[in-house]
């Protein structure tokens, strides 16, 4: 299962101490991403990798560690991307 795919991958590259996929391809079912194959997911991380970046550096990431995923698996990928200390 692709949710089981980004877990892993995001758990590899941040160390993060929540995550959470959620897939909301079935949403989005005719859109023009998804009958390339590319579904749609959101993701809430807290990660202490985080810490002191921007919001833009910590999508990077996240893009970054997903890889080629980016540009076949996944056609939309909302993000929150929160320290520990902004999640509390």
């Amino acid at each position: 299962m692709m949710t089981d795919t980004i877990q892993q991958k995001l758990n590899s590259a941040l160390s993060p101490q929540l995550l959470e996929v959620l897939d909301n391809s079935a949403a989005h079912a005719g859109h023009a991403g998804a009958r390339k194959g590319g579904g749609h997911y959101h993701v809430t991380i807290v990660s202490e990798t985080f810490e002191g970046r921007t919001l833009v550096q910590r999508h990077q990431l996240i893009y970054q560690a997903l890889g080629a995923m980016m540009q076949h698996d996944i056609h939309a990928l909302g993000i929150n991307a929160l320290t520990p200390s902004e999640h509390s």
